[in-house]
């Protein structure tokens, strides 16, 4: 359904561009892009009229299409920019959170070096 909104969207977007550059601005004939006057490419009422008339109908089209596809995406969406990093901790499984209870490393015993490296002083 949401698919074929937007293609209706994006065809009466094109058709409004269309329309609205065919449209007679002041002092400006339309017809003079076809080679002729308006009255004549559009037909006795002239070219203001017609148009006009089509331009509201895209206008509404559009709006109502346009209100329909942010509601469908507003219904899509599942979660909020605003949850906090307290949010995203508590989704992870136990094994990996750490436990909060759970006492510091303990240091390495006075004779023995667990990185392997010499003690200061002593050459190796």
């Amino acid at each position: 359904m949401v698919s074929i909104v937007i293609a209706i969207h994006v065809t009466v977007c094109v058709a409004m561009c269309v329309i609205i550059l065919l449209q007679q601005g002041k002092g400006a004939e339309v017809g003079a892009v076809f080679g002729g006057s308006s009255q004549t490419v559009f037909g006795a009422s002239g070219a203001g009229n017609a148009l006009t008339k089509t331009t509201w109908a895209f206008a509404i089209i559009f709006f109502a299409s346009s209100i329909f596809l942010a509601l469908a995406s507003a219904r899509r969406v599942t979660g909020s920019i605003f949850e906090g990093r307290a949010a995203a901790s508590s989704v992870m499984p136990a094994s990996k959170q750490s436990p909060k209870s759970a006492n510091p490393a303990a240091p390495a015993p006075a004779g023995q070096n667990p990185a392997g490296a010499g003690t200061p002083g002593t050459a190796k």
